[in-house]
């Protein structure tokens, strides 16, 4: 018997394959971008208090041209900013508004009593020590609102603290400085900060319920308070929408707006971003009224717009894996 014939090779079975061709590429990690957008809470936060402090710098213009006393002005401003909230709160509760007084809660009540300190101390502060005494005494509100907070477990960045060291020192710019005010109008003053910067700190600790009730009834309690010293007689038809505008315009919707963005950010930066209050009432008196601005103003000003600003639209960067 012949041998079978060999089969032809085809001559690629023992042709080594391409090792590039054989193995798989990696798989690429995803790229690490740094993405500097601001998280929106925290925008929309900085925002809405920026609005608050705008509302709340409208005060001088509209205030300039009252006619009654300070009782009436202290008790009209408050039932028409109550007035103004009850309407919020009705209008964004939607048949729960009696739930939501009571969803406040004894952190609520605590708001209720410190707001109403902080409003009522203000005006009477202004009868005992001068207008710069207690615009440089505002201006430590950021200061120990961050201290509070920090306290409780809700630090401010060490960008913040060096952004407030900056307002405070262009507030005293504008003002000249604290003055020597008498010692009943430092303890009012002093009353005003504290408390302020309290009612943010306890705010911020309770972000999980609207605190809009609880400045209602902040409003109330100071309409009950001042009350007793008012002169319903004097108040005519031009004072009278006058009290309106400056209840539901610049304190209603001032506390609406702050508590709401109060939530969003930690108490040192809401205070901080309300400093512009400071900044925009001589610029809205400067339009409507004429009345110029001195240099130290426009300085101060530029000074604590300008670390409200840098520190308002720098936020922590953000880390981003993007496939590619």
């Amino acid at each position: 018997m012949g041998r079978r014939p060999r089969r032809k090779s085809s001559g690629m079975r023992n042709v080594p394959r391409n090792p590039r061709r054989s193995q798989r590429p990696p798989a690429r990690e995803p790229t690490r971008l740094i993405s500097c957008a601001p998280v929106s809470d925290q925008g929309r936060g900085r925002l809405y208090v920026a609005l608050a402090a705008v509302a709340w710098s409208t005060a001088g213009v509209l205030q300039r041209e009252l006619s009654v006393d300070v009782g009436s002005q202290l008790a009209g401003r408050a039932l028409f900013a109550f007035l103004g909230v009850l309407l919020y709160v009705v209008a964004t509760e939607r048949g729960r508004t009696l739930q939501a007084f009571r969803a406040i809660g004894h952190g609520g009540l605590l708001v209720v009593a410190l707001l109403a300190v902080s409003s009522a101390s203000f005006f009477i502060a202004l009868n005992h020590a001068s207008v710069a005494s207690v615009l440089f005494m505002q201006a430590l509100a950021p200061i120990l609102a961050a201290a509070l907070g920090t306290a409780l477990g809700d630090p401010v960045r060490r960008r913040t603290w060096i952004a407030m060291a900056v307002a405070v020192a262009g507030v005293a710019v504008m003002v000249g400085g604290p003055g020597s005010p008498s010692a009943t109008g430092l303890a009012l003053s002093f009353a005003m900060t504290l408390s302020f910067a309290a009612a943010l700190v306890a705010t911020r600790h309770h972000r999980e319920v609207s605190m809009a009730p609880a400045t209602c009834l902040s409003q109330l309690l100071v309409l009950a308070c001042a009350a007793p010293f008012t002169s319903p007689s004097t108040i005519g038809a031009r004072d009278l929408a006058l009290l309106a505008t400056l209840g539901v315009a610049q304190i209603g919707l001032g506390f609406v707006l702050l508590t709401i963005g109060a939530r969003l950010i930690p108490a040192g930066e809401v205070a901080l971003i309300t400093l512009l209050e400071i900044v925009l009432g001589p610029l809205w008196v400067w339009i409507a009224l004429s009345e110029h601005p001195s240099t130290a103003t426009l300085v101060g000003g530029a000074v604590v717009l300008g670390a409200v600003l840098v520190e308002s639209t720098s936020a922590d960067a953000e880390v981003v894996e993007v496939p590619l």
